[in-house]
């Protein structure tokens, strides 16, 4: 793959055979974004998980110190006075029957759904559309609930979704470039000791194998699990 000029000069600023403090890699991953827009800031951690193992398949969600930079547009699939509820905590877009039914013919003008446990029935028939784009409201990830304006107040406040993937790795937005280097650290920090505190029983050996940092297009920074405060 041919690489630009910008990009290889980014390259140029990171060590491959050195692993960074996390201030120091997000001072880094500031200085390597190569776009002219407020690039994304990603985190990747590559894990010994076995995701075909139930207990291994790790999923979940959490509200970032910081933030991710971006406001989220949130539907909630609710009725009667949690519909309300929705409304008054700053939902996007709240309804039951009529908007799942639009949801079906193919409307996703939405970022996060979450839905209470009494429409999930009628959600079920959009398993098929919602799943494989990441949109079904799920427990685990506190998007089905009865307390749908806390849900929603958190989601705007940057609360971000991780899921393990095939091979056992996580990713997530951490924030902007725009963010300080000491904003950008936190956020790393607390998804980090969130993955540490729900580590699974059944690992053996080596639980973080590597964690990587990059901006959008950006090169990758590998930083020190030890430092990562």
């Amino acid at each position: 793959m041919k690489r630009g000029k910008k990009y290889l000069d980014a390259v140029k600023l990171v060590d491959k055979n050195q692993v960074y403090a996390a201030s120091e890699a997000m001072e880094l991953v500031k200085k390597t974004s190569t776009v002219k827009f407020d690039a994304t800031v990603e985190i990747a951690f590559r894990l010994n998980l076995d995701p075909r193992k139930a207990e291994q398949n790790l999923r979940g969600a959490i509200v970032l110190p910081h933030g991710t930079g971006k406001v989220s547009r949130v539907v909630v699939i609710a009725q009667g006075e949690k519909a309300k509820e929705a409304e008054a905590a700053g939902a996007d877009f709240v309804g039951d029957s009529e908007l799942i039914e639009k949801i079906g013919k193919g409307w996703f003008e939405f970022d996060v759904m979450v839905a209470t446990p009494d429409m999930m029935a009628k959600l079920g028939k959009l398993g098929r559309v919602l799943g494989p784009k990441g949109l079904m409201p799920n427990p685990k990830t506190g998007t089905v609930t009865t307390d749908v304006a806390k849900a929603v107040q958190e989601i705007k406040n940057g609360k971000i979704e991780y899921r393990v993937d095939k091979v056992g790795n996580i990713q997530a937005p951490v924030g902007k470039v725009s963010f300080t280097a000491s904003q950008l650290a936190e956020n790393v920090a607390t998804l980090y000791e969130q993955l540490v505190r729900i580590k699974p029983a059944t690992v053996k050996g080596t639980y973080i194998k590597n964690i990587t940092v990059s901006s959008t297009m950006g090169p990758g920074i590998r930083i020190d699990e030890n430092k990562i405060k």
